[in-house]
C-alpha cells in the first residue's frame, strides 16, 4: 500500500488564505453566489476572511450547508461558485473550495456550534438513508422545530460520503460531521433496513412525514461481465479501501470501465495505492467527459492511461475487446482485475415508491402518491445532479416541502 491514499492535500493556513481572499474583487452582484446549488453565499464569506473575521465566515458557511466542511473538499467548484468568477477575466478564479476548508477547519479547532433551531413544534420526521441530502434533510427540519430520526441500513452513517477516497475525504471529517449533525439534536439508527426488517408502515405510524433518501449505492453490472470472477463493482472497490485504510491487495495490471467522477476516483485510488498499469476505457470522447476537469487533469498526472470513445462489446475474464464509437477502430485490453464504473442505482424494493411527475405540488420533484412520503437526494426527479452539494440542495429544499405540507410558514 501507498501511503499517498491517507494523504489529504494541503489546504491554506492563516497567511496564505489571507492572500487569496484578498484577490476577490468584491463584486456587488456576486456571480459566485449565484452558482452555488446549497446557496453558501461565498461572496459573503470570503469578505469576513479577507477581514479575518474567521467566526462570521465559518457561520455563513454552516448556516445554509450542514456539510460545509465536506463540500469545502469534494465539492466540484470548476462547474458552480468558480465558473463565473470575475476574477477568471484576469488571470484565474479564487480558489473557493480551499477558502472554505480553511474556515470550516478553523470551526472544527475552535469548537464552535453554530446551528441554532427553533422551538419544538410536536412533530416529527423520520429519514430514511444518511446521505448527503438525508443529513441536510435532517438538519434543516431540525432548524424549523420538528423532531427528526435517521434510519441508516449500514452500520456506519455517511451514506456515498463513505466510498469517497480518503485523500479527497478524510473519514474523521465526516466523522465530525454526523458527530456535530447529532449534538444538534438528530437522532440516529443503524442497522435498520427500511422496507424489510422494518415495514415502511411503521415509520409512517410513528411519524408525520417519512422522507425516502437511499441515494445510488449500488453499482451497475453490464451483462457481458456479470458472473466474471475478474471484475468488481467500483462502488464496492471504493467501499473496501476506505472501510480497510488503503490495506487491500490489488494486482499491477487493471483496467477500468467507464469515464465518471466515481471512474476517475478508483483510477486515481489505483495509482496512490501503487498499481503500475492503471488504463481506464471511457464510452465519452474527451471533450464530452463528465468527469470533472481537475479530477481528469489528476488522474492523467500520475499516469493513468486513457483511452476515450469506446464501448465493450465482449468480455472473457480479465480480457475486454472495445469498439470505438465513431472511428472504426477496435481495441483489446488484458488485465488482472476489471473494475467496472459504468454507473449507480438505488434498491428501493419494499419502499412502495411511486413518484409523481408533472405539476404537482406546484412541480416539486419530492412528491409521491402517497401524502405522507417525500423523497429526496438521488432517487428525486431534481434538476441537480448527483454531486455532494446537490443533495445539500435537495435536501434543503424538501424540508419546506414538508415544513409547508405540516403547517409551517
Amino acid at each position: 500500500m501507498d501511503s499517498k491514499y491517507l494523504k489529504e492535500e494541503c489546504g491554506f493556513d492563516g497567511l496564505t488564505v489571507t492572500e487569496e481572499a484578498a484577490r476577490c474583487l468584491l463584486c456587488h452582484d456576486a456571480p459566485c453566489s449565484k452558482a452555488c446549488p446549497a446557496g453558501t453565499n461565498p461572496d459573503k464569506f470570503i469578505r469576513s476572511v479577507r477581514f479575518r473575521n474567521y467566526k462570521g465566515a465559518a457561520e455563513t458557511i454552516r448556516m445554509n450547508n450542514a456539510l460545509g466542511a465536506v463540500c469545502a473538499r469534494v465539492c466540484p467548484t470548476e462547474k458552480y461558485c468558480q465558473k463565473g468568477c470575475s476574477r477568471s477575466g484576469i488571470d484565474r478564479p479564487i480558489d473557493i473550495g480551499r477558502i472554505q476548508r480553511f474556515v470550516t477547519d478553523f470551526e472544527e479547532a475552535a469548537g464552535m456550534d453554530i446551528l441554532e433551531k427553533k422551538p419544538a413544534n410536536g412533530k416529527s420526521v423520520g429519514v430514511v438513508g444518511s446521505g448527503p441530502a438525508a443529513l441536510q434533510a435532517a438538519v434543516t427540519l431540525t432548524m424549523l422545530g420538528y423532531a427528526v430520526e435517521v434510519y441508516e441500513k449500514e452500520k456506519v452513517l455517511g451514506g456515498m460520503l463513505r466510498l469517497i477516497p480518503e485523500y479527497r475525504l478524510p473519514n474523521h471529517i465526516v466523522d465530525k460531521e454526523i458527530e456535530r449533525i447529532e449534538k444538534f439534536g438528530v437522532k440516529f439508527h443503524t442497522g435498520v433496513e427500511v422496507g424489510h426488517k422494518v415495514p415502511l408502515d411503521e415509520l409512517k405510524a410513528k411519524h408525520d412525514a417519512v422522507l425516502l433518501a437511499p441515494g445510488y449505492s449500488y453499482g451497475k453490472m453490464l451483462p457481458m461481465f456479470e458472473g466474471n470472477d475478474k471484475v468488481v463493482k467500483a462502488v464496492d472497490f471504493l467501499k473496501e479501501v476506505k472501510e480497510k485504510a488503503g490495506k487491500v491487495h490489488v494486482p499491477n495490471n487493471v483496467l477500468v470501465v467507464g469515464g465518471g467522477d466515481v471512474a476517475m476516483d478508483v483510477v486515481t485510488t489505483l495509482k496512490l495505492l501503487g498499481v503500475e498499469n492503471v488504463t481506464d476505457v471511457v464510452y465519452e470522447e474527451f471533450k464530452e467527459f463528465k468527469a470533472s476537469k481537475k479530477e481528469l487533469e489528476g488522474a492523467q498526472k500520475l499516469g493513468v492511461t486513457i483511452m476515450d470513445g469506446y464501448v465493450p462489446v465482449k468480455a472473457e475474464g480479465g480480457k475486454v475487446s472495445f469498439e470505438h464509437r465513431v472511428i472504426k477502430a477496435k481495441v483489446e485490453v488484458e488485465a488482472d482485475l476489471v473494475v467496472l464504473a459504468v454507473g449507480q442505482m438505488p434498491v428501493v424494493a419494499g419502499l412502495g415508491i411511486e413518484l409523481v411527475k408533472g405539476e404537482v405540488n406546484e412541480g416539486s420533484p419530492y412528491v409521491t402518491k402517497d401524502p405522507k412520503v417525500w423523497v429526496c437526494g438521488d432517487i428525486a426527479h431534481s434538476a441537480y445532479d448527483k454531486t455532494v452539494v446537490g443533495g445539500v440542495r435537495t435536501g434543503k429544499e424538501v424540508a419546506f416541502y414538508i415544513d409547508a405540507a405540516l403547517g409551517g410558514k
